[in-house]
């Protein structure tokens, strides 16, 4: 059986993107390939996407969970805003990778 790939959207494009996580990391992994990225500066989701070979850049988080080819979603924010953006890409039908918060987006998502 083939596998599917992995067609990640990235939301945040910190520091944190760079080396420990992000296209460096996602696109080592088999099958794996990181397809968009979103910052609120579009500017900087850009520069972000030349750098690392992304083929899609937004500035709204909802264009980037509603790209069709992106189909799971690495949410690379301050953690303030974790639980908007997974309630937003879970609702969308994605699979979600987020690091922190999750009994409280849990216990969100359940209501």
């Amino acid at each position: 059986m083939a596998m599917k790939e992995i067609k990640w959207g990235m939301i945040g494009c910190g520091n944190v993107t760079e080396k420990k996580a992000g296209a460096p990391a996602i696109n080592k992994v088999p099958y794996s390939k990181l397809v968009a990225v979103m910052a609120r500066n579009i500017e900087k989701a850009k520069d972000y996407a030349q750098r690392h070979d992304v083929p899609r850049w937004y500035n709204h988080v909802d264009d980037l969970i509603n790209d069709a080819e992106v189909n799971a979603i690495y949410i690379a924010t301050p953690p303030d805003i974790h639980l908007e953006y997974t309630r937003k890409a879970l609702y969308a039908g994605k699979p979600v990778y987020v690091e922190n918060r999750w009994r409280e987006i849990l216990r969100s998502v359940k209501k």
